[in-house]
């Protein structure tokens, strides 16, 4: 939503700046390619211009999608050096692909499932993208992001997000439906195993952080628990939310020591964040917190 404005930006998760969307499209995802300097957007509206790209987050420009699909999620491969978009319309055609963010060729989906979240595993050099739909075969994989090929998933849950732990070599996916089992975790892509979820909220989106060792997930509805965490994917423990918001995404920010959640609602206040600091590997060795005290400074090192 919103005019002209649909883009946000930000240096240190507090401070938010609206920019120039290319187009009032319905924008879902957001990827960066280090590799290519460039953010892409997808959308699940517009005509032919489902696709924005930016170099700096701030000047947008619109390209042309190859169908008017709902696109609902974006990733980059850096060994592939390709971006894979899935959608939750079209008929065989639920994936485009494309080298520069500019131009798309479409491909032939596993199966015309509702597909919400791609990620992509450089350690399984694997695309792996989970669905809202479909009779046993939530989830699809692609060595190359052209050629899909469906995967049992561990059960029929409404499948909102994936992604990839490289430190524990284990994909896990998280869901907005199911009783008790709202997460799932794989360590191939191919062969899942269901797992029993902190609670049975509409979960949105899971990201993982290497510094921390966690994945956190935040959920749409709940109250004030909009938030669970955990350091294997398996065992996972309720946390309380900033606020009530209907929350759809997160991610981590190695070099900020942060964690940052937006929201689909809320007045003045549908971003939230947690510190992961604070510690100096060369002189501590506490474990770092998910949440800081007042004037946290994280001390980050390479590797």
């Amino acid at each position: 939503s919103g005019t002209g404005n649909r883009v946000m930006t930000s240096p240190d998760g507090i401070n938010w700046t609206q920019r120039a969307s290319a187009a009032d499209n319905d924008w879902q995802s957001v990827c960066w390619s280090p590799e290519l300097s460039l953010f892409v957007a997808v959308a699940e509206s517009g005509t032919g211009n489902r696709v924005m790209t930016s170099p700096d987050g701030i000047t947008w420009t619109l390209q042309n999608s190859p169908a008017d699909n709902l696109w609902d999620s974006v990733c980059w491969s850096p060994d592939l050096l390709l971006f894979v978009a899935v959608a939750y319309s079209g008929t065989g055609n639920r994936v485009m692909t494309s080298p520069d963010g500019i131009n798309w060729t479409q491909r032939a989906s596993a199966a015309d499932n509702v597909w919400r979240s791609v990620c992509w595993s450089p350690e399984r050099m694997l695309f792996v993208a989970v669905a809202e739909t479909g009779a046993g075969n939530r989830v699809m994989t692609s060595p190359d992001g052209i050629v899909w090929t469906s995967q049992t998933s561990a059960v029929d849950n409404g499948w909102r997000s994936v992604c990839w732990s490289p430190d524990l070599l284990l994909f896990v996916a998280v869901a907005s439906s199911g009783t008790g089992n709202r997460v799932m975790t794989s360590p191939d892509g191919i062969n899942w195993t269901s797992r029993t979820s902190a609670m049975d909220n509409a979960w949105r989106n899971v990201c993982w952080t290497g510094v921390l060792g966690l994945f956190v997930a935040v959920s749409s509805d709940g109250t004030g628990n909009r938030v669970m965490t955990s350091p294997d994917g398996i065992v996972w423990t309720s946390r309380t939310s900033a606020v009530d918001n209907a929350w759809q995404s997160v991610c981590w920010s190695r070099e900020l020591s942060m964690i940052v959640s937006v929201s689909s609602g809320g007045a003045g206040n549908r971003v939230m964040t947690a510190y992961g600091c604070t510690y100096n590997p060369l002189t501590d060795f506490a474990v770092p917190k998910i949440t800081a005290p007042a004037g946290c400074y994280a001390h980050i090192f390479a590797g």
